[in-house]
């Protein structure tokens, strides 16, 4: 609910979108809503999700983990992030991360909210909260990523040792 400059949202309130990364995103604050200062995402991930290494040229993204524990690759090495804890991949910086614990609950902030229009274009409306645990759809995250290349820039697969395992066993 928007009144008069002010956002308020409850949990479970907010547009509730299946990520093509994977995910359940809720949008607890969208560009329109913040005149384009920023996009405030709820994600829930599953074990296991990773998203490619990236970077985003224009805008800085900021995670905030509510529950669980995710890792993050940045300057070429990983750091683990649990709950409460906080990553900051300025924009230009390449960036990665990996759910290693059975859920996560994570917020995105994302500044300024321009970048809104990809993170839409990579996905659709959901209802179910089981969209949390389907898988995600590479292919349709690589060509939206390609349609906004001012908002995200995939430099490459997960770098993760799990990611290079899975796919050694799928060329297998």
């Amino acid at each position: 609910m928007s009144l008069r400059g002010t956002i308020i949202r409850g949990e479970g309130e907010g547009e509730r979108r299946w990520f093509a990364g994977g995910g359940l995103w809720t949008m607890k604050a969208t560009a329109e809503e913040t005149g384009g200062a920023f996009i405030l995402v709820e994600d829930q991930m599953t074990l296991g999700k990773m998203t490619p290494l990236h970077t985003h040229p224009n805008q800085d993204e900021t995670l905030i983990v509510l529950e669980g524990e995710i890792l993050v690759h940045a300057e070429g090495r990983e750091h683990r992030v649990g709950p409460r804890g906080v990553a900051v991949a300025l924009r230009g910086a390449p960036h990665a991360f990996m759910v290693t614990s059975e859920r996560a609950l994570i917020l995105t902030l994302q500044t300024p909210g321009s970048g809104e229009a990809f993170y839409r274009d990579a996905s659709e409306p959901s209802t179910e909260d089981t969209d949390a645990r389907r898988p995600p759809d590479l292919d349709r995250l690589r060509a939206a990523a390609q349609r906004h290349p001012d908002i995200i820039e995939i430099l490459g697969p997960p770098p993760f040792e799990a990611a290079k395992e899975s796919a050694a066993r799928a060329k297998a």
